[in-house]
């Protein structure tokens, strides 16, 4: 099995010696494990499987004994770290083993029994550096600001936002119907905005007229900028007058940011023949990110800043630990979890995580970068910008979306693989930002099984490309490009070159075709050295290449 930010696996050897007692040196690793977790986003400990392997071995017995020993130990060498024992579990080889589930700290940090402080980054636990303590601290102040009760009783509230909060709640297919069914004050209570009769900080945000919101100690306030090619700016919208709750100030975003809704045009025979310069669904995702992930315990207003060939958001607060760019695609956010659940339940947001699933979905299938985070300690910025990087690709997975059913994380991969021609499987995994070919699997096998893709090479060598009989299949005017050709045609196109124009270099040979990779014109003329089809002249330095 594959280790991520959140999944840890450890044989038994780890922990118990061949007597079967308890190793100390194993359970303090542990330890670790379990403090780092719960400094980040919490995870799940998997003891007995061994990292890289899928199952336990065959026949492996557990006992009670051992899982209560194990739990027992670990309680004794962590602080302010929530563990639960999960029940042994028996895999159909006939293995057994059992996991623990590490509770995020929400109120505290986590520290070994030592006082030593870990963080979880990727797969790796990491010692805190100082800013990293600095960090966590305001995470816990940001998971607590929601809950915070304002001296502001309900009684103060107008029925009329009470009604209108409860009423988007039961309006939403999101919501069970046994919440739905809950008075208006217990919906209040269920989504934390109102605690014993007093509004938090959360219910403030929600269901607060413009005086209470002013006195949040930093309220939520926006600026939308636009600058000109020259990067002049030309036009300010501000939104700070505290009047609007959150999905009302995301509405009027909305309609105010007109030079967000401009559009690219295509010629006609397009599947499509407009696409907008950011896909209104990306720019929802984007815009409630940063309301949902901003730090209400740092001062700082959210920007929107529109430039001729991007846009950029910027709010306050820094990625959590253990979230950085090159993960964030299988990490979620933890900061203002109750608020982020409200967006969520009222169908305003993709997930309760970070949505950039569905960013890397749409900005795959428009053929864009994917959107370019950028954190610091004090704020977060995504850049997205504009270009369509590839007509032709844009084209293609229109015609793929038409005649096949796809799950998201296909079109993603899809999306790379059109822009790029071909890609090798280690970039792919770079790009899609995973640890290992296990985990790309998921993403390509189908893909694969349907001929949407093609492979070529082995090992670290193997590429991925869109299957040429699909191209031609499509009947969509897309000019052929060697990256993407067969050998039987590279060596062809070899032979006819060498008839012309004998005694070239490998270096020379890839100037003349060009448009292809000279790996694969190295690759081809040794294949087809070894199979008589060319010989060579000179030393290795200067060798050329003639036909048999």
């Amino acid at each position: 099995m594959i280790e991520d930010n959140h999944k840890e696996y450890k044989g038994l050897k780890k922990i118990i010696d061949n007597q079967g007692k308890l190793k100390s040196e194993g359970f303090r690793d542990l330890a670790i494990v379990c403090v780092a977790m719960a400094n980040v986003q919490g995870g799940t400990i998997f003891i007995g499987i061994e990292d890289g392997e899928q199952i336990p071995p065959s026949g492996q017995k557990i006992s009670s004994k051992i899982t209560n020993e194990t739990i027992t130990r670990l309680r004794s060498l962590c602080f302010n770290v929530g563990i639960v024992l999960n029940d042994i579990e028996t895999d159909t080889n006939g293995g057994q083993f059992f996991s623990l589930t590490i509770h995020p700290a929400l109120k505290s940090i986590a520290t070994t029994a030592d006082g030593k402080i870990y963080v979880r980054i990727g797969d790796q636990c990491q010692p805190a550096r100082s800013e990293d303590i600095v960090r966590l601290a305001n995470e816990k102040d940001a998971f607590q600001w929601e809950l915070q009760a304002r001296n502001i009783s309900l009684n103060d509230i107008p029925e009329t936002n009470i009604n209108w909060f409860t009423q988007e709640i039961r309006n939403s297919d999101r919501v069970k119907q046994v919440i739905k069914n809950l008075s208006n004050v217990e919906i209040l209570e269920h989504y934390n905005l109102v605690e014993k009769n007093k509004l938090t900080n959360l219910g403030v945000l929600w269901l607060g007229n413009v005086s209470q919101r002013s006195k949040l100690v930093y309220p939520l306030t926006v600026q939308y900028i636009v600058y000109d090619e020259q990067e002049k700016k030309i036009r300010k919208e501000v939104w700070q007058d505290y009047s609007m709750n959150p999905k009302q100030l995301l509405l009027d975003i909305e309609k105010e940011a007109v030079e967000l809704t401009y559009f690219d045009e295509f010629p006609q025979g397009l599947f499509r023949n407009k696409i907008r310069h950011y896909d209104e669904r990306v720019l929802r995702e984007l815009l409630i990110n940063a309301i949902a992930h901003k730090s209400y315990t740092i001062s700082g207003d959210i920007f929107i800043k529109v430039y001729s060939n991007r846009l950029e958001i910027v709010n306050p607060g820094g990625l959590p630990l253990g979230i950085t760019k090159d993960n964030i695609l299988h990490s979620t956010h933890r900061r203002n979890p109750h608020l982020i659940r409200i967006f969520h339940d009222l169908k305003l947001m993709e997930g309760e995580g970070s949505g950039y699933n569905l960013i890397y979905e749409i900005t795959s299938r428009d053929s864009k970068e994917f959107p370019i985070p950028v954190s610091d300690y004090n704020t977060t910025s995504v850049t997205q910008y504009s270009k369509i990087l590839d007509e032709e690709a844009v084209l293609l997975l229109d015609f793929i979306a038409k005649n096949y059913q796809l799950s998201q994380k296909e079109f993603i991969v899809l999306g790379i693989i059109t822009r790029r021609k071909k890609i090798l499987a280690t970039q792919l995994i770079k790009e899609l930002q995973l640890t290992d070919e296990e985990r790309l699997r998921s993403y390509v096998s189908n893909l694969t099984d349907l001929s949407v893709l093609i492979t070529r090479g082995v090992k670290k060598g193997t590429e991925y490309l869109i299957n040429p009989k699909l191209i031609a299949s499509s009947k969509i005017n897309i000019k052929p490009t060697l990256k993407t050709i067969e050998q039987p045609r590279l060596k062809a196109l070899i032979e006819e070159l060498l008839k012309i124009t004998p005694n070239l270099s490998i270096k020379a040979i890839h100037y003349k075709i060009g448009d292809i990779d000279i790996a694969d014109v190295r690759k081809c003329v040794y294949s087809m050295v070894k199979d008589g089809a060319l010989k060579t002249q000179g030393a290795k330095t200067n060798r050329v290449y003639l036909l048999v």
